[in-house]
Order: C-alpha cells, then sequence, then structure tokens
C-alpha cells in the first residue's frame, strides 16, 4: 500500500508539512518495499488558486490510497475523496513519525476539511 505524507523535506526525518496543497514536498512511502519516494510540490507553492486540487490529483496518480497531512481544504478534500484516498489531518511529527503514528492506528480518518479555502 501507499501513503502519501505531505513533507518539508526529502527525507524521513523531516517534519509533516502542515500545508496540503502548497506543501514544498510529498514523500510516497510504499509499505510493500519499505522504502520512501519524494516528489517537489514546487509548482504549487506560489499558485494564486488551485493548489490544493493540483496536489489532490498528484497524489492521485502516485497511487496512494492514504494521505497523511496537517490541514486540508474543501476542494482538495473533495477530489482526493473521490480518487478514494483516505485522509488523515493533523500530522505534526516526522514523516517517518506520521506513518508510524498511522500504522499504530493512533491517527483519525478526517470525514471532511479541517480548514477553509485558500488557507496558507
Amino acid at each position: 500500500m501507499k501513503i502519501a505524507i505531505t513533507a518539508q523535506g526529502t527525507g524521513e526525518n523531516y517534519n509533516v508539512d502542515p500545508r496540503f496543497g502548497r506543501a514544498k514536498y510529498i514523500a510516497v512511502y510504499d509499505s510493500d518495499t519499505d522504502e520512501y519516494m519524494f516528489k517537489s510540490n514546487k509548482q504549487n507553492l506560489n499558485a494564486a488558486q488551485g493548489a490544493g486540487i493540483q496536489a489532490a490529483q498528484n497524489i492521485i496518480e502516485t497511487g496512494a490510497e492514504i494521505l497523511i497531512t496537517g490541514h486540508c481544504g474543501p476542494k482538495a478534500f473533495q477530489v482526493l475523496k473521490a480518487g478514494k484516498v483516505k485522509v488523515f489531518t493533523g500530522a505534526s511529527d516526522t514523516v517517518k513519525q506520521a506513518v508510524k503514528g498511522y500504522s499504530q492506528k493512533k491517527l483519525k480518518e478526517a470525514d471532511s476539511a479541517d480548514v477553509e479555502e485558500h488557507w496558507v
């Protein structure tokens, strides 16, 4: 299974980026191989609008079934749900700890967005 995590850098010991659409990087952890892949989210860092939607589409394209992030807005949340990606918000530790928290069932699945549109 693939798990996407918003990240502030390209390593498992970097912190989770609290901003979904404008996260610096997207980490994708593959639980089958126990490996990480990191994707730049640079194209969305300064987007006037649509950053969350574009980032959500990128997550879906990775094949991730789970997203772990700090916060997620309503449009991105809708796109992720339509793509059958479960969203877990409120993560604030390292990427590695976020994955561990998910595997230990310490994270709660979000049933809706937790911030308004254009949250920065």
